[in-house]
């Protein structure tokens, strides 16, 4: 089963982040795979990613608008990174994408 870590985080507030959260999440899961997301907002981290999660991870999408703390947690890892408008418009196309990415090796 792919496993797949994200961020969420937009600079206009916070609903951007969250919404980006829901899609993505529910778009993983209707094909199957793992999903964890963690959000940055003007309140800080929610739902932050554990360093076992990052390890395991096929993926990392990153639907971001601005720079992200903490970043450098996924070096050497295999990365998508889009706006946070191309997450919650086309979810499933994403996850799309990010199984082309591993496929591809």
């Amino acid at each position: 089963m792919m496993k797949i870590v994200g961020v969420a985080a937009c600079t206009v507030g916070i609903a951007h982040t969250y919404i980006a959260q829901e899609k993505l999440e529910n778009a993983a899961k209707n094909a199957g795979y793992d999903i964890h997301v963690e959000t940055q907002g003007t309140i800080g981290i929610e739902n932050e990613l554990t360093d076992e999660q990052i390890k395991e991870a096929d993926i990392v999408i990153l639907a971001i608008d601005v720079k992200i703390s903490g970043r450098e947690r996924f070096d050497g890892k295999r990365i998508i990174q889009v706006p946070t408008e191309v997450a919650v418009k086309s979810p499933n196309k994403l996850i799309e994408k990010a199984q082309e990415v591993i496929a591809k090796g």
